[in-house]
């Protein structure tokens, strides 16, 4: 069973509804993960979707605010959310496919501005959120998982344009790296993208501030697919899919892929 995975911040369902439609129509991944789907579940728009053939959803929303759900062709099964630091937000949603694999959506917080929990409140809850995650999976060790979504982390050197100069800007600080590792070590998750692409830069978010971001290509690796070791040899087939960072009314993240042959 051959399974097509993509992950997207999408930076609002709603507004975004047709570029979500022409992605579908034209990339056909049988289970599409959104994330900052900012819209309460009811309202997100499922009839698009339908009429596509995705019939399957899993979906955790809030108004104006967080919100991921899961878009399928295949049946979901055993679907649930986790609340992370007792916040109620709606930053993780869960599902297992028809061959078994168990897919983890997350959306972990940004972080705001300024590295520093002590002055910070937003980094000191990505902190934590992260901390929450890696006590998760050391309790619980996953298996036949893959952990997909907008992780706000860029942690290799070659996961953003300038390593040097992102040193001290949140999502590539030494303390976020540090403890997404820490996380990702604690479930012996594996980096599927990177298994595919091991060099050179790769990017799958470019910020609106720039004027031409294309041209400029100022970009950080922040999505990310990853899996458990008992499944990664499944794995094969990454890309991100950056000309859709150009399309009318984007989301500044672009579209990540992954095949899963299982």
């Amino acid at each position: 069973m051959s399974v097509s995975i993509c992950t997207w911040n999408i930076n609002s369902v709603r507004l975004r509804e047709g570029i979500v439609l022409q992605l579908l129509r034209e990339e056909n991944p049988d289970v599409l993960c959104l994330q900052e789907l900012k819209s309460p579940e009811e309202k997100v728009p499922l009839d698009g979707f339908r009429a596509l053939g995705y019939e399957h959803f899993a979906i955790h929303g809030q108004k104006g605010y967080n919100g991921v759900g899961i878009i399928s062709k295949l049946p979901l099964s055993d679907v649930n959310k986790r609340d992370f630091c007792a916040k109620g937000d709606a930053r993780h949603i869960a599902a297992t496919l028809p061959n078994g694999v168990r897919i983890h959506n997350y959306y972990i917080p940004a972080g705001g501005d300024v590295p520093d929990r002590a002055v910070n409140e937003k980094f000191g809850h990505k902190l934590d959120f992260i901390g929450e995650m890696q006590a998760w999976f050391e309790s619980e060790a996953p298996e036949k998982s893959v952990l997909v979504g907008d992780l706000n982390i860029a942690p290799r050197e070659d996961d953003v344009w300038s390593h040097k100069q992102l040193l001290k800007v949140v999502s590539h600080t030494p303390i976020e790296v540090e403890s997404l590792t820490k996380m990702q070590n604690s479930g012996g998750w594996m980096d599927v993208t990177r298994k595919d692409i091991p060099e050179g830069k790769v990017y799958s978010w470019w910020s609106y501030r720039a004027r031409d971001w294309d041209a400029a290509d100022k970009g950080r690796r922040l999505d990310h697919i990853w899996s458990t070791p008992d499944i990664i040899g499944k794995f094969g087939g990454s890309r991100i899919a950056r000309h859709v960072r150009g399309w009318e009314k984007p989301s500044d993240h672009a579209p990540v892929f992954a095949e899963l042959s299982l």
